[in-house]
C-alpha cells in the first residue's frame, strides 16, 4: 500500500499544507528564525480604538518626512461598501487608467485559468516539455534524471523575456524552477523511502531554463523553438560560480570545493529580475529546508548560524540527504551556506557560467530588481521572505557601461561584485496610534521615514564583532545588530520604472502580534495578518543610492468591506478584493501588476492590476485567476500580451499522482504539469486599452 505523507490538516492562510511542506518545508509551522531583541517600530497602544475617528469623511493627502522625498497624492476618500452576488464592482474596459481598461474577472474557485471578456489564452511550455537537443517527449511514467535535465523544469515561478537581435518575432523566455512535489509527480511514491531515480529527477526538474519562443504576428500566442542553440538547463549538477568579497572564504570552503569557488547546484529559486545589461537574476529563497542533522552539529556558533536560517532538525522531507553527503549538516555544515544567493545568468551566452553574487548578502532571497543611479551604478532592491525578516538594497560602486561590445559585457558581469549592502529600518510617523487593527492613524496614512543601514562594503564590515565575510554570509545576524525593522513577510520589491518609486509586496504574517512576538508597527499595522500589504518607497531626492527615504502604505490587503484595508485611497466599492501579494512586475504605463500567493479569502490566487498615480490611483482590477491548488507567479506584461507562470497545479492536501484534484492543463486523469501561460487580446489590441 502507497505510504501518504503525513501533513498537518490547518495551515494559517491560503495555502493547502501540502504547498507548505513542498515549498517552504512547513515553515509556517516552525518556530521564527528572527529571535533577535532588536525593536520594532512604532508605540503600541493595546486597547485603544479610533475607529470613530476614522469614519468621518474624507483623509489627508500623505506627506512623508524625509528631507526632499515626498510621497504625496491627491486627496483620498474612505469608502466602505460591500458587492452583491449578482456581480463584481470594478469599472469596465472604457474606464480606469489606461492599460487597465478590461472588465476584471469576479473571484472565483473554477479549475481554469479565467480571463477577462475579449481575451484568450494559450499554455507556452509545461513541466516536461524538451528544450535540448536529445530530450525525448515527456512521458511521466517513464521519466528519468537525464530526460529531465533536457526538459522544462518542474513549478515555473520568475519568468522574464528579453529580446533576440537578427531573429525576428523571436524571444528568449528565462523562467525559475523552484521546487518540486515529488507526490504529484510520482507514482508509487513513498515519501518515507524515495528511491535514487526520483531524487535525481527532482534534482534535474529544480533549477532555471533559458528557451527561445516564437511569436505568432496575429495572436499573443508564444511557441517554443525547441533545440535551439541558446537554450539551456540548470539544475542541481550544474556548476555555478561564486564571486564578489564572500567567494573563497572559509566559510564557504567544503570537502569537495576547498576554493570555495564553486557550488552544485542553486536551490528553491523565486522571484528574480531582468538587469539594464541584459542578464538575469534569480533568487535562491527557501533553501534551508533541503539539508538535514542541524540538530547534530555540535560546535555552538555553528548551530546558531544555522538556526537563524531555519536549519534546527534532523531529517529533510525529501531525504536527499541519503543520496548525497553534502545535504548532511553533520558531515558537511559549510554546504548550506553556498545557498541563499542572487544569482546572475547570461542567458545570450551558452557557454557562461551563472555566478552567485556574493556582495548581495545571503538570506532567503525573494527577488532581485536592479534600477541606475543617475550616474549609472545599479541598484539591487531585495526582500527576505520569512516573518518577521527584512528589508535590504545594495549598490555597486561601479558604472554600467553601454552598448554590446565585449568589453562593455565584461565589465559589466563585474558590476555586481563591489558595493555597498544596507538593511532597512521605518519609523512611523504616527507613535501611539498604532494598535494593530489595522484603523488609520489620525493623518489619514501609515507612513514615515527610514534610514538605509550600511552593512559592508567590499572587504570592511559597518557591524560591530562581524567580519566582512559574516556579514555577506550571515546577513540575517548583522542586520539584526542594527535593529533593521522586522517585517510581515518583504516578497517581491520592484522600482516603477516611470517614477523611481519602489513598492514593496508585504504577503502576510500571521504571527504579528500574538504572544510572545513583535507587534504592530506603522509600516506592519496589523495583528496576526492574513492578507498583507504593499509599501510604497520613495528614495531621498528620487536618488536609488541614497541613505534616506520616506514610505507609506499603498495598499492593506483584504476584503475591501474590512475596515482595516486600504485601496490607495480609492473608494473600496469599485475595486477588486486582493490577498496576499507576492510577485510585482509594471506596464508601460506605471501600473503595478500583483501576483498573488496563498489567497486567505477563499478564493483562487490570481493576478491584479493597480493604477500607482493619477485619479485612478488604488483602483485593484483583476485580470486572470488560476486553477485550484496554483499560485500565480512570474507576471510579464507587455504591450500586447500578459505571462504568468501557473505553479503546482492541483497541490491540494489528500492529492497524488495516481488521484490528481485538479485537472488542468491536460484534462481528467493526467498529470498536473505547472506550466507558463499567455493572454491576449482576441483582436489583437494592446492590453487593457
Amino acid at each position: 500500500m502507497r505510504k501518504q505523507l503525513p501533513l498537518l490538516t490547518t495551515h494559517p492562510g491560503g495555502r493547502s499544507a501540502m504547498t507548505c511542506h513542498y515549498r517552504c518545508g512547513d515553515a509556517c509551522f516552525q518556530e521564527v528564525p528572527n529571535q533577535s531583541g532588536n525593536a520594532y517600530f512604532g508605540d503600541i497602544v493595546a486597547g485603544l480604538s479610533r475607529r470613530s475617528m476614522l469614519r468621518a469623511g474624507a483623509v489627508a493627502t500623505v506627506a512623508a518626512a524625509a528631507g526632499g522625498a515626498v510621497l504625496g497624492g491627491a486627496p483620498e476618500a474612505v469608502a466602505h461598501g460591500k458587492h452583491g452576488d449578482g456581480g463584481w464592482p470594478g469599472r469596465g474596459r472604457g474606464h480606469g487608467a489606461k492599460g487597465l481598461r478590461f472588465e476584471p474577472v469576479a473571484p472565483n474557485t473554477r479549475d481554469a485559468v479565467t480571463v477577462p471578456e475579449g481575451y484568450e489564452q494559450g499554455i507556452v511550455i509545461g513541466w516536461g516539455d524538451p528544450i535540448l537537443r536529445g530530450a525525448p517527449a515527456f512521458d511521466p511514467d517513464r521519466q528519468t534524471a537525464r530526460a529531465q535535465a533536457g526538459q522544462f523544469g518542474y513549478n515555473n515561478d520568475f519568468l522574464t523575456l528579453l529580446p533576440l537581435r537578427g531573429e525576428p518575432h523571436r524571444q528568449v523566455l528565462f523562467a525559475n524552477h523552484e521546487y518540486t512535489n515529488e507526490e504529484i509527480m510520482f507514482t508509487g511514491y513513498d515519501p518515507e523511502n524515495p528511491t535514487r531515480e526520483q531524487v535525481e529527477i527532482a534534482w534535474a526538474a529544480h533549477g532555471l531554463s533559458v528557451v527561445v519562443v516564437e511569436e505568432e504576428r496575429r495572436s499573443g500566442r508564444l511557441t517554443p523553438v525547441r533545440r535551439h542553440r541558446l537554450n539551456r538547463r540548470f539544475h542541481n549538477g550544474t556548476p555555478f560560480e561564486l564571486t564578489g568579497p564572500a567567494a573563497g572564504s572559509d566559510l564557504l570552503k567544503t570537502s569537495a570545493d576547498r576554493r570555495g569557488r564553486t557550488v552544485l547546484g542553486t536551490l528553491n529559486n523565486c522571484a528574480g529580475g531582468t538587469t539594464p545589461w541584459g542578464t538575469v537574476l534569480s533568487g535562491e529563497e527557501n533553501f534551508n529546508q533541503y539539508f538535514a542533522n542541524a540538530a547534530s552539529v555540535t560546535d555552538p556558533r555553528t548551530k546558531e548560524r544555522l538556526a537563524r536560517y531555519g536549519m534546527t532538525g534532523g531529517t529533510t522531507g525529501r531525504k536527499w540527504e541519503r543520496f548525497d553527503d553534502r545535504f548532511d549538516l553533520a558531515k558537511e555544515p559549510n554546504e548550506a551556506n553556498r545557498f541563499g544567493w542572487v544569482v546572475e545568468v547570461d542567458p545570450y551566452d551558452p557557454e557562461s557560467t551563472p555566478r552567485k553574487r556574493t556582495a548581495l548578502g545571503r538570506f532567503k532571497h525573494e527577488g532581485a530588481e536592479p534600477q541606475l543611479t543617475a550616474d549609472g551604478r545599479p541598484v539591487v532592491y531585495m526582500g527576505d521572505d520569512e516573518r518577521f525578516d527584512y528589508l535590504y538594497k545594495f549598490v555597486s560602486s561601479k558604472r554600467m557601461r553601454r552598448g554590446n561590445s565585449r568589453w562593455a559585457r565584461e565589465h559589466n558581469m563585474t558590476l555586481l561584485d563591489e558595493g555597498t549592502l544596507y538593511v532597512a529600518r521605518l519609523t512611523g510617523d504616527s507613535p501611539g496610534e498604532i494598535d494593530g487593527d489595522g484603523g488609520l492613524p489620525r493623518d489619514g496614512a501609515f507612513d514615515g521615514s527610514g534610514e538605509w543601514i550600511k552593512l559592508a562594503s567590499g572587504d570592511r564590515s559597518y557591524v560591530e564583532g562581524m567580519t566582512a565575510e559574516e556579514v555577506y554570509v550571515f546577513t540575517r545576524l548583522a542586520a539584526d545588530k542594527v535593529n533593521a525593522t522586522k517585517m510581515d513577510r518583504p516578497e517581491d520589491v520592484e522600482p516603477s520604472p516611470r517614477t523611481g518609486r519602489v513598492y514593496v509586496a508585504l504577503t502576510n504574517n500571521s504571527q504579528r502580534g500574538t504572544p510572545g512576538r513583535p507587534g504592530p508597527d506603522e509600516a506592519n499595522p496589523r495583528n496576526r495578518n492574513k492578507h498583507g500589504q504593499v509599501l510604497e518607497l520613495a528614495e531621498h531626492w528620487n536618488h536609488p543610492g541614497a541613505e534616506r527615504f520616506s514610505w507609506r502604505l499603498f495598499l492593506v490587503c483584504g476584503d475591501p468591506a474590512d475596515e482595516s484595508t486600504y485601496y490607495g485611497g480609492f473608494p473600496k466599492d469599485q475595486v477588486s478584493p486582493i490577498s496576499c501579494p507576492d510577485n510585482l512586475t509594471f506596464d508601460a504605463y506605471g501600473n503595478l501588476w500583483i501576483s498573488t500567493d496563498g489567497n486567505a479569502l477563499g478564493n483562487h490566487d490570481g493576478l491584479f492590476g493597480v493604477a500607482t498615480h493619477g485619479r485612478s490611483r488604488g483602483e485593484v482590477k483583476q485580470f486572470l485567476t488560476v486553477p485550484a491548488g496554483a499560485e500565480t507567479c512570474g507576471p510579464i506584461v507587455q504591450e500586447r500580451r500578459v505571462l504568468v507562470a501557473v505553479q503546482h497545479p492541483g497541490e491540494i492536501d489528500g492529492a497524488s499522482a495516481e488521484n490528481p484534484l485538479s485537472q488542468w492543463p491536460d484534462g481528467p486523469g493526467r498529470r498536473n504539469r505547472p506550466s507558463v501561460v499567455a493572454v491576449w487580446r482576441k483582436d489583437g489590441g494592446d492590453i487593457g486599452r
